[in-house]
């Protein structure tokens, strides 16, 4: 085949942002466990999210009751990890409703919002990288 045929580079894969480069394997899932910056409780195993990008506007970090009750300010965030099944979390717990989403916080802590999660689309839990620690 003649290299001038050969067709163009793909360009590089959402996974390979400056900020996230490191957290993803090539098939864009997580390369480390994701854990609870406050208590280091282990929130997903190696392999069990998807790199995504999407912005969502989550409450400031608090204790669960406070992050239910909304209001206050709060952060666009813009690298998740996309978990389609909540079954293939480790350790997390969720707000009560405000309107039609919920928070994601950890379960033993209470922190949170780390994540967020739409009612409308009960296969879809987003959290946010920024929130969390990885190891």
């Amino acid at each position: 085949m003649d290299p001038a045929a050969a067709p163009p580079p793909s360009p590089p894969s959402p996974a390979a942002a400056p900020a996230s480069a490191e957290l993803v394997c090539a098939q864009g899932r997580n390369l480390k466990a994701v854990l609870c910056q406050r208590c280091g409780s282990r929130v997903l195993l190696p392999g069990a999210a998807t790199f995504a990008r999407r912005e969502l506007l989550l409450p400031a970090m608090r204790k669960k009751a406070a992050a239910a009750a909304g209001g206050g300010g709060g952060d666009v965030v813009r690298e998740h990890w996309l978990v389609r099944d909540m079954f293939s979390f480790e350790n997390v717990g969720f707000t009560r409703d405000v309107g039609n989403v919920k928070f994601l916080v950890c379960a033993d802590c209470e922190a949170g919002p780390i994540g967020w999660h739409c009612l409308d689309d009960k296969d879809s839990f987003y959290v946010a990288l920024e929130r969390v620690a990885h190891e």
